[in-house]
């Protein structure tokens, strides 16, 4: 049986780990995507406890208004990290003009919602990538091992990072994590997650719980065969979000 979750040693691991990161790769400073969720609250107050809150760049991206944008300003107060806001809603209207202005030219394109959705984490994370090559700094991730598992994430939206800072942590680990870290409101830490675009919950739009997901990750089950087998159609069905894309073979060996 493996042993019970420390978060007091998770988190002082990842603080380690990032230390060494910097020093190896030889960067100082951090970008981080403040949504006001626990995990990038999360992720901003490691990166603060590793290389120092004056070397921590928050980054405010709400997608025209953002009912906790309040939440976001909170967590870079609390911590004293640099922050700044980029609205990023002139960019998605703009891209969807653009898109749909050859509609009758080419090939037919349907509105698509999920599409229109995922605009939004891929705007974010061009303009996270501008501020951090203009500071010449690191793109810290935020996402966690249950969303990935499942693939809620955008694929070259969120996923995209530098160095992945909660990938080994379930959700319900984040949350163990971060009530370890009193510099960031409690509220914060446990708030019920959202994905700030859709206007539903996390676990709403996944139609799973994160303990179910804990669950299958840790125990191999969530005790519910149905949702077990829920959960391994979406691990198996978002694999390549999780990797590099495959490379073609160009010599006929091998299957790609």
């Amino acid at each position: 049986m493996k042993d019970a979750f420390d978060p007091i040693a998770a988190r002082d691991h990842l603080i380690d780990n990032l230390r060494r990161l910097s020093a190896q790769q030889g960067f100082t400073r951090v970008v981080v995507g403040i949504s006001g969720g626990k995990d990038s609250t999360v992720t901003a107050a490691l990166c603060a406890r590793a290389l120092g809150a004056q070397n921590v760049y928050g980054v405010m991206l709400p997608d025209g208004e953002q009912a906790d944008i309040a939440d976001s300003m909170e967590v870079c107060r609390a911590l004293g990290i640099h922050a700044r806001t980029v609205n990023i809603g002139a960019m998605h209207r703009a891209l969807h003009a653009a898109i749909h202005a050859g509609d009758g030219e080419g090939f037919d394109l349907p509105e698509s919602r999920e599409s229109d959705i995922n605009v939004g984490p891929r705007l974010r994370m061009t303009t996270l990538r501008y501020i951090t090559q203009a500071l010449g700094a690191r793109l810290a991730g935020t996402g966690n091992l249950s969303e990935a598992t499942v693939g809620y994430c955008t694929k070259d939206g969120d996923t995209s990072c530098d160095f992945a800072t909660l990938l080994s942590l379930t959700s319900v680990e984040v949350v163990q994590v971060g009530l370890t870290l009193p510099e960031i409101p409690r509220h914060l830490v446990v708030k019920t997650p959202t994905d700030g675009l859709s206007g539903m919950s996390d676990e709403e739009k996944m139609g799973l719980s994160y303990q179910s997901i804990h669950d299958y990750i840790r125990k191999g089950t969530c005790g519910d065969p149905a949702i077990d087998e829920q959960i391994r159609r979406r691990e198996r069905a978002n694999d390549f979000k999780r990797h590099m894309p495959p490379v073609l073979s160009s010599t006929g060996e091998g299957t790609l």
